[in-house]
Parts: C-alpha cells; structure tokens; sequence
C-alpha cells in the first residue's frame, strides 16, 4: 500500500481508538463514535438537511468565486505596477488582523440579512491567501522566458496570459485551494453571527442544545465538503495540460 494512502489510515486509526477511549470519561461532553456515526446517518437521510448544506455550499463557493475575482486582477496590477505595489503592500498586512467576527455585524448593517453578506464574509477570507499566492506565482516566474516574449514582440497582454499567468498557476491554484477550504470555515463563521439557512445555524441550535452527537455529525460533513472541495481542486491542478507543460 502506498505510503499517500496508508499513512492517514493509520492516523485515522489512531484518533479513532483515543477518541473510543475517552468518550463518556469524566465530564468532558464526548459523545461516542457510534452515536455520532447513527446521528449522522440520520442527518443525511433528511431532505432538510441537506438543503442547509447546499444553502453554506451556495454561500461559501459564492463568496470564493468573489474573492477569486477580486485578487487576480489586483494580483496583476501589483505586479505590473511599482507604485501599486508600494500603495497597496501596507495594507494588505492590516486587512488581515481584523476578525471575520467583528466585520460580520457592519456587513448586516451595510447588505441586510441573507446570502449577501455571508458570501461577502467569505470573499473577504479568502481574498487575502489567494492575492499573496497569485503575486508570489507571478513574481516568480522566469524572467528568461519573459524576456524572451518581449524580443519575440509578445504584447503585454500576451505576455500576461501565454508566459505568466500559466507558468504562476500552480502557485496559483495552492492559494485557491486554501482559499476554498477557508470560504467554507467563512460561511459557518457568518452564519452564527449573522444567521441564515445553512449548517452554521444548525450548529447554533445544536450547540444551544448540547446536542454534541449532532454537533459532531455536522462538523464531520463540513470537513468532508472542504476536503472534497481541495481534492477536486488537487486533482484538476495534476491533469491540467498547462501544468504538465511546465514540468
């Protein structure tokens, strides 16, 4: 067995055995691995349920598509641009020691309640790792090449969509993977602050109730939608032709 497949399986045997172990001891609330895997198996076989999921999938893909949209132009203009750059550099750094938590009220106020805001929240989250990869990619790539372009008579444009943007977006593409994985962390962090109509609000009820089964089962299949979610990005990034060019 390879070492990518057996090495989680292990790990995964070891917390499930801790986790055995150390539930219903003392008083620390732990529900059991069987009367997690029965609520979530219950969970599942409710249509409502999963109409929360698609309502936090809907917010968080939303939000990363907007923060996507928003970085990569920025992206390019700071490194197109010095005097972009030196503007912009100063800030980007300050953006992020604001809690998601503290911007959620101000974005009720300014957009209502509903998907709107939640998916702003979540575009906000993502923008920053995603800018950071997209420059990092693009300062990177060989100026060689570039050079090269130049005295072929590439246009800049051409240049940015034929040499750089391809020969950056594997870096580019690590930034989107965290990006989304955080879109998702974004959408339940909205929704307990600001509410709505996805898992986030069922977490608050289940926490309001010290349904802990219930809120393992809906952590669970959080953690499974942003693990898929990374690896269809992972797995799109290994067949994509313009990545197996550069290698």
């Amino acid at each position: 067995m390879k070492r990518e497949v057996l090495a989680p399986v292990l790990l995964g045997v070891v917390l499930l055995t801790g986790w055995l172990l150390t539930a219903g001891q003392g008083s620390v609330l732990l529900p059991t691995p069987g009367a997690v895997a029965v609520r979530l198996f219950t969970d599942l076989a409710d249509p409502t349920y999963w109409s929360y999921l698609g309502f936090t999938l809907a917010e968080a893909f939303g939000g990363a598509v907007l923060g996507i949209v928003v970085a990569l132009p920025l992206a390019v203009l700071i490194h197109r641009s010095p005097w972009s750059a030196a503007a912009v550099h100063p800030f980007l750094g300050a953006t992020q020691a604001i809690p998601a938590i503290a911007i959620a009220p101000l974005l009720v106020l300014w957009l209502d309640y509903g998907l709107v805001p939640v998916m702003v929240l979540c575009a906000l989250i993502v923008f920053f790792p995603i800018l950071v990869s997209a420059v990092v990619g693009l300062k990177h790539v060989d100026p060689d090449v570039v050079d090269a372009g130049r005295i072929d008579g590439a246009t800049s444009w051409a240049l940015l969509t034929q040499v750089e943007m391809p020969m950056a977006l594997p870096t580019i593409l690590a930034g989107v993977r965290n990006g989304v994985t955080l879109a998702i962390t974004g959408a339940i962090v909205g929704e307990m602050v600001m509410g709505g109509s996805g898992l986030g609000t069922v977490l608050t009820v289940q926490r309001a109730a010290v349904d802990t089964a219930g809120m393992f089962a809906t952590i669970i299949v959080l953690c499974v939608v942003a693990s898929g979610a990374y690896a269809l990005i992972q797995l799109w990034e290994r067949r994509s032709r313009i990545i197996e060019s550069l290698d």
